[in-house]
């Protein structure tokens, strides 16, 4: 039996992956994408996940756009990254479907939650700004899912923006702190998702006779050289795809009980995660964090839905 799924995400190359398996695995059943600034603007991330829930054929999903700008911060975007626009590729025009959804990214995803109340399971892979809004339209929407899995944040591993802090958690700190204190989340950052990486071979083999083909390529190889060297690896982390993941594959990831907190400031501190993990401030644990991913069972879930989903895709 599949779960009901919500993904909120800031499409960018490595949410396209995410949505991608979450569209193309029977397990989960995708409900929903609510879109935020973080890899460009609100407004082209929503033309972004519009396009690609219509290109893997899932129209009937409702893309809904949310919030336009971190709370307290200034906004600030990510396009030398992910490429014009905030995603790489020639994506399909909107034909118009799937249908807008007026409301508020945020006011959905409170409706979401009360509609599946105990069922729907949210995955948050850009700045958290949606989900804090969220919570404080309904206080008790942590209660009200199944689970919350968000991309973002560091512990050991260096951060990606500062040395201290990643990408989404640097985007909206504030939004960020509000998540961790009262959603009690599982967190799944760098640590873990840098190992979240695919065979360049694998790569090197798609079909790029195909729209599909070719966008997915994009998307698995928007590291240049020097973000690859500098974080040592082979081929471009998909951060997000790994949170999907998680959901499909409990023993993906290496998982630890513990106190969090995010930083807030316009210092060094602004966004960067601290995990009490050996229990020195004696605070209870407010969630999960993740501290290590197996690259071997990412790889093998994740082209393994790619490659049949990519065998049958029609374009």
């Amino acid at each position: 039996m599949s779960s009901p799924l919500l993904i909120d995400a800031d499409p960018g190359c490595d949410d396209a992956v995410a949505l991608c398996l979450a569209a193309a695995d029977p397990a989960i059943e995708l409900r929903a994408v609510t879109t935020t600034h973080g890899n460009s603007t609100v407004e082209n991330t929503t033309r972004n996940a519009r396009a690609i829930v219509e290109l893997f054929d899932s129209g009937d999903v409702p893309v809904v756009a949310g919030a336009a700008h971190p709370l307290l911060v200034a906004r600030s975007t990510a396009e030398h990254i992910h490429g014009s626009g905030g995603i790489r590729g020639d994506l399909p025009a909107v034909s118009g479907s799937p249908a807008t959804v007026e409301t508020h990214a945020a006011q959905f995803i409170v409706e979401q939650a009360r509609a599946h109340e105990g069922d729907l399971s949210i995955v948050a892979v850009g700045p958290l700004t949606n989900i804090a809004l969220a919570v404080a339209i309904e206080p008790a929407l942590p209660e009200l899912l199944d689970e919350l899995v968000v991309m973002g944040g560091t512990v050991a591993a260096h951060g990606n923006v500062t040395p201290l802090a990643e990408a989404n958690f640097h985007s909206d700190p504030h939004a960020a702190r509000k998540v961790i204190e009262e959603c009690a989340p599982t967190v799944v950052g760098l640590d873990a998702t840098l190992q979240a990486t695919l065979s360049p071979a694998w790569i090197e083999a798609i079909d790029r006779e195909t729209r599909r083909g070719r966008l997915l390529a994009e998307w698995l190889t928007y590291y240049d050289e020097e973000a690859l060297a500098r974080y040592d690896l082979e081929s471009a982390p998909i951060h997000d795809a790994a949170v999907v993941a998680h959901l499909l594959d409990d023993q993906l990831l290496t998982i630890k009980d513990c106190h969090m907190a995010v930083g807030t400031n316009s210092s060094i501190e602004h966004g960067a995660l601290a995990c009490d993990l050996h229990g020195i401030s004696e605070e209870a644990a407010n969630g999960r964090v993740a501290l290590d991913a197996d690259t071997d069972r990412f790889r093998d879930r994740l082209t393994g839905t790619l490659s049949e989903f990519l065998d049958r895709a029609p374009s």
